[in-house]
C-alpha cells in the first residue's frame, strides 16, 4: 500500500521531481560568468561588448594610475588565482609582471591581443636647432627604439583586437557562442560606425595637421585620421632647455595655442611650453573606460586646436 502526500502517492511525487531538471534545465540555474582580468579600462569596455553577462571583467591598471609604472595589489593576485584568462595589450607593466601573473594559476590562459599589430616606433627625429621639431612615428622610418603601445586608440585596430577577444571567449565557452558571435558582429558594425564618424570629423582640409602633445599616446588615432602629434615627451624622457625651445618655435610657426595632456602624467612641462605660446593644456585621457565616447570627444578637441 502507498503512502500518500496530498492525495498523491509518494512515488509519482518523486518521480516527477527527478524528471523537472530533465525537462527543464534552463531553470535550474545559471553558469558562472568567465572570470576576466584585463591590462587597462578601455579593454574592459571592449570584453563587455563582445562577452556581455557572461563575462566578469576586472582591470589591472586602475584609474589615475599608469600602466608604465603599475605593480598590481596583492588582492589583484588573489584575484587572478580564481581568473580564466588575462587580456594582455602591450603596455610597458606587462614585461615585468605577465610571467608573475601567469605564474598566479596554471588554468589562467594569457591572451596577447596586440598580436600581429604591427607597431610603430616612439622615436622622433629632430631637426636642426630653432627648425620645426619633426616627429613622424606614424610613418614608421625609425624601426628601433621603444615601441608605441597605445593600439586602443585607434577603432580600425580595435576591430583587430576584438576578433582575438571573440575568438577566446568563443574557445572557452563553446556552448555560447551563438552569443559571442552576434556581440562580436554588433561591435564590429559599431566600430566602423564611428570609424566613419571620426573621419568625417577631419575630413575639412585644414593648413596644418599637427598638435602638441605631452605623451605621445595619440599617434595611432592621429594616423588613422590623417594628423601628427607633436610630443613634449619621448619614451619616459622630458625635454631638454634647447629642445622646449624648439618647440616652442614650432608651436608659434603652426599658430598652435593648446598642449594637451592626460591625467597619469605631470604637467609642468606642458605648462611652461603654454605660458610661452600663450596657450592653454587641455587634458584628454587614452585610458578612460567609456572608449567610443571618449575618442568622439577628443576628437572635437583636436579640431578645435587644429582651427
Amino acid at each position: 500500500m502507498h503512502e500518500f502526500v496530498q492525495g498523491r502517492p509518494v512515488k509519482k511525487v518523486l518521480l516527477i521531481g527527478l524528471l523537472v531538471p530533465i525537462l527543464f534545465p534552463a531553470q535550474i540555474g545559471f553558469a558562472q560568468p568567465i572570470k576576466v582580468f584585463v591590462s587597462i579600462l578601455p579593454q574592459k569596455y571592449f570584453v563587455e561588448k563582445i562577452g556581455g553577462d557572461l563575462v566578469d571583467a576586472s582591470v589591472m591598471v586602475q584609474p589615475g594610475a599608469s600602466p608604465a609604472t603599475y605593480e598590481p595589489k596583492p588582492r589583484q593576485m588573489v584575484a587572478l588565482a580564481k581568473s580564466r584568462v588575462y587580456f594582455a595589450i602591450g603596455v610597458p607593466f606587462e614585461a615585468t609582471w605577465l610571467e608573475k601573473i601567469a605564474a598566479t594559476n596554471s588554468r589562467l590562459h594569457v591572451v596577447h591581443t596586440e598580436a600581429g599589430i604591427e607597431r610603430m616606433p616612439m622615436k622622433p627625429d629632430h631637426l636642426h636647432a630653432g627648425r620645426r621639431r619633426q616627429v613622424e612615428i606614424e610613418q614608421g622610418n625609425d624601426h628601433h627604439g621603444v615601441k608605441d603601445p597605445h593600439i586602443w586608440l585607434s577603432p580600425p585596430l580595435v576591430m583587430q583586437q576584438a576578433r582575438t577577444i571573440f575568438r577566446t571567449l568563443a574557445s572557452l565557452d563553446p556552448v555560447n557562442l551563438a552569443s559571442y558571435e552576434n556581440n562580436y558582429k554588433k561591435f564590429i558594425m559599431e566600430l566602423v560606425e564611428l570609424d566613419l564618424e571620426l573621419r568625417k570629423v577631419f575630413e575639412r582640409r585644414v593648413e596644418h595637421h599637427d598638435f602638441m602633445v605631452f605623451h605621445p599616446s595619440w599617434g595611432y588615432f592621429a594616423r588613422s585620421y590623417g594628423l601628427r602629434q607633436v610630443p613634449l615627451e619621448i619614451e619616459g624622457k622630458k625635454p631638454k632647455p634647447e629642445e622646449l625651445k624648439d618647440l616652442v618655435q614650432y608651436a608659434n610657426e603652426i599658430g598652435a595655442r593648446v598642449i594637451f595632456v592626460q591625467p597619469q602624467f605631470s604637467q609642468q612641462a606642458a605648462r611652461t611650453i603654454a605660458q610661452s605660446i600663450g596657450g592653454q593644456i587641455v587634458v584628454v585621457d587614452p585610458l578612460a573606460l567609456d572608449w567610443a565616447n571618449n575618442l568622439r570627444e577628443v576628437a572635437s578637441e583636436f579640431k578645435e586646436a587644429l582651427r
